[in-house]
């Protein structure tokens, strides 16, 4: 076989089992295997550039080349559908077609309307050609490199179809995905997300592809058109367009009455709730394509079809009063305390405000009646205030001006949407969250110093600052209350034993902005010690694999803080961890490579900590959950029945510590 005949056959292997894996949730190959195909085919692409193919699976990965987006125009407009959240308005839609066909019998498709954002896909003798947004209607943005990285659209199609089309659809965040990144960004203090629909739409505008690729985005297609497609009818094309290749929901339904649609209505309702991804109502279609032109469309939307919207659940309630919180680095939340009140099957009685313009934009006053929603039906939100409710004398909620805890006035930075308070080093809640966030289990994972100790010792003036921890003597604990000589001894050990906690953990434990613990990873890993990170560049920074900007300039500005730099040079003579352990990275491997581990319970020659850090040493990857992706469980004593019973379940095999030393020992 030559070379390009080995590149075409990866090629084409990868394209299947890609879709097994994206579209059919079913694979045929395990993780490691996909991956060193994968791995090889990149090889033979770069020793060989001739063969270059932007189709290739090897684009998907994404780059770190950044540029503006440029426009373009769509070949037919994306036109928006007319909303409804009534079923009488269902109705009136169904007598207006009828109407509108003269009385021909006609079949109607339902499909569930999925909450992301609008992409359009243009194909070309089978090839993706490009992907825009809706943008206006009129043009959009070509996101085609961003497009390229999310799995389940095919870059190739496979059957009999058309040579050229356009498929439309939804760019989606899983919800799964979007609860991890808002775990992500509230750990770094980075505004959250409200719902999975603005996170997707933002990843998919990120300039760094190979960022997109990481945030795991997922997609479904639900329309396809083109000048000569070989279809009568809607449901047709996307049976067909299932065959090609593309992910099309199987919740699709033919309907031939209104009975049909209130049913297909009411039970995805109520069993929307458990699908992966987000959704929000029902697209209602005339099946034909013949009708549908003789239906035409108005100005805005066609005749031909319609969107039922869910009922978001809302209630309304007092606003009793406007509290604000201050966050480990500074940044100000304000919380609107509300009336209790039942909203999706739990009691609110606080919902965030996020920042002064929002508090702005809903002219909010104290004693207000507001509406509140689950934004994405996860975080409560208030959507409104209901004016008819308002009295005369209530009073004006105004953003506050100075620190709610320590009276500095405070900042907002141009072009950042929250005010924060620049006293890190005289702000109760900045110095105890800095302190939390050290202790913490994945920074240096101090046993026995929880919020209520650290503010136990913090309000006795025993600690002021990370550093103060390794000054604490048993006599300044034991003594106070509720603690005593055995919790003095145990917190001192924890102490002592966080001087072999890594430096990449150390580094994270600072709690330097943006510099989360995969970041902080990337850096020590790249960089090896504190020294050469403080020294470094905004632009050496920047070089650095997934370090944008912001990242940088955190980074930089942190180290060019003289109290930073003396606190690092405490850090130091207390004996923590402050470059990578170089031996340890002279004798990694990878045999591991590819694999993903999920460790649980007790070792006798590891900590939990060590025995991950010897799987990464050997090229492994760390899970917290057990999954279908998962290649093996280490089990030590005491591992949770539930783990096991899942990972039987999923036949991922579970394997003991002596067998997890035999592998490593190759």
């Amino acid at each position: 076989m030559t070379t390009e005949e080995q590149i075409k056959s990866l090629r084409k292997e990868l394209d299947f089992h890609n879709y097994q894996y994206y579209v059919l949730s079913n694979p045929t190959i395990s993780d490691f295997e996909f991956d060193e195909k994968m791995a090889l085919l990149k090889k033979l692409e770069d020793e060989n550039p001739e063969f270059f193919d932007p189709a290739s699976p090897t684009q998907r990965v994404g780059n770190d080349l950044t540029a503006g987006f440029e426009q373009v125009e769509h070949k037919y407009p994306m036109l928006s559908l007319g909303n409804t959240y009534s079923e009488a308005d269902i109705t009136d839609f169904y007598n207006r077609v009828k109407k509108g066909l003269d009385g021909e019998d006609f079949e109607l498709v339902c499909e569930l309307k999925y909450d992301g954002t609008s992409i359009s896909l243009t194909y070309v003798d089978g090839v993706l050609q490009r992907a825009v947004t809706r943008g206006d209607g009129q043009k959009g943005d070509d996101v085609t490199a961003n497009v390229k990285t999310i799995r389940c659209i095919p870059l190739k199609l496979h059957g009999d179809y058309p040579k050229e089309f356009e498929m439309r659809g939804e760019i989606l965040m899983p919800w799964k995905v979007f609860d991890a990144l808002n775990a992500e960004r509230e750990a770094n203090d980075e505004p959250l997300f409200a719902n999975p629909r603005n996170a997707a739409s933002g990843t998919l505008k990120m300039q760094n592809s190979a960022q997109v690729a990481k945030r795991k985005l997922d997609s479904y297609l639900y329309f396809m058109l083109g000048d000569n497609l070989p279809f009568q009818t809607h449901y047709e094309c996307l049976e067909a367009a299932k065959s090609y290749g593309f992910k099309i929901s199987d919740a699709i339904r033919k309907c031939k009455s209104l009975s049909d649609v209130y049913d297909f209505i009411n039970y995805w309702d109520t069993e929307r709730k458990n699908l992966p991804v987000a959704t929000d109502g029902i697209v209602i279609k005339v099946n034909s394509f013949a009708q549908q032109r003789k239906l035409g469309y108005t100005a805005k939307s066609p005749r031909w079809a319609i969107a039922y919207k869910f009922q978001a659940e809302r209630a309304c309630t007092r606003l009793i009063a406007v509290t604000y919180q201050v966050g480990r680095t500074g940044v100000i939340t304000p919380v609107a305390n509300l009336e209790p009140v039942q909203l999706s099957g739990t009691v609110v009685k606080r919902a965030t405000l996020h920042n002064a313009d929002i508090i702005e934009s809903l002219d909010l006053h104290t004693d207000d009646m507001v509406y509140v929603e689950k934004g994405g039906e996860i975080i409560p939100k208030i959507t409104g205030v209901d004016m008819n409710q308002r009295t005369m004398f209530a009073e004006k909620v105004r953003f506050i001006d100075v620190c709610p805890e320590c009276g500095t006035p405070l900042k907002r930075v141009e072009g950042e949407a929250a005010h924060y308070c620049p006293n890190e080093d005289g702000c109760p809640p900045q110095i105890k969250g800095k302190i939390e966030h050290f202790v913490s289990r994945k920074a240096m994972n101090i046993d026995g110093l929880g919020p209520e100790i650290i503010d136990l010792l913090y309000s006795n003036k025993l600690i002021g600052s990370i550093a103060d921890l390794y000054t604490l003597k048993i006599q300044d604990i034991a003594f106070l209350s509720g603690l005593g000589e055995k919790s003095g001894k145990k917190i001192l050990q924890g102490i002592r034993n966080s001087a072999d906690v890594p430096f990449e953990r150390v580094l994270f434990a600072l709690g330097i902005r943006y510099v989360g613990e995969t970041v902080a990873k990337k850096l020590a890993q790249t960089l090896c010690s504190i020294d050469k990170i403080a020294e470094a560049t905004v632009e050496e920074l920047t070089a650095i694999d997934e370090i944008g900007e912001s990242i940088a300039n955190s980074v930089y500005k942190y180290f060019r803080e003289p109290k930073h730099t003396e606190l690092i040079e405490k850090l130091k003579s207390y004996g923590l961890k402050m470059e990578v352990d170089l031996s340890k990275k002279e004798n990694s491997s990878n045999k591991l490579g590819g694999k993903t581990f999920v460790v649980s319970g007790v070792f006798e020659n590891f900590s939990r900590d060590s025995i991950k850090e010897t799987i990464e040493l050997n090229g492994g990857k760390i899970s917290s959950s057990i999954s279908s992706k998962t290649d093996y469980v280490v089990a030590g004593e005491n591992m949770g029945p539930a783990k096991k019973e899942k990972a039987e379940k999923l036949g991922v095999a579970v394997i003991d510590e002596q067998t997890f030393i035999k592998m490593i020992e190759g």
